[in-house]
């Protein structure tokens, strides 16, 4: 696993963080590890950190659920934009579902939609990334 650390306070330049993701369970775990101490780093407020942390715990187990396996993090600050992406090795693309009152899972993606300003998602050389955006205030 690797990790880039990002600067304590932001700048012109973009502020990025990219994590290996490992092909396991603790996949998630890992992630918003990484990605609470960057944003905490920042001095992200706490509201905020827990919306991008939980959006990136459902972007993470679904690359990993549905993905094939998961490959990377990238987390990207720039101009009170947080990108979150997350990379993984499958081809089929996410769906935004109305889950059924009565299920029990199938609600990730609609807590991205939910609590980031957009997401979506590209493909690229490897498979595809699934992404959300979320306003952060400069710093």
């Amino acid at each position: 696993m690797t990790t880039s650390r990002m600067r304590t306070r932001a700048t012109a330049a973009p502020i990025t963080v990219r994590l290996a993701l490992p092909d396991d369970i603790t996949a998630p775990a890992i992630a918003r590890s990484v990605v609470r101490e960057a944003l905490t780093d920042l001095g992200v407020d706490e509201n905020s950190r827990d919306d991008v942390l939980l959006a990136t715990s459902e972007l993470v187990t679904n690359a990993f659920e549905h993905g094939e396996r998961p490959e990377r993090l990238e987390l990207r600050f720039t101009d009170g934009q947080l990108v979150v992406s997350v990379f993984d090795a499958g081809t089929e693309l996410p769906q935004l579902k109305e889950p059924s009152p009565a299920a029990a899972r199938s609600r990730g993606l609609q807590l991205v939609h939910a609590l980031s300003q957009l997401w979506g998602y590209e493909a690229c050389d490897s498979g595809k990334y699934v992404w959300a955006t979320f306003a952060i205030p400069s710093l």
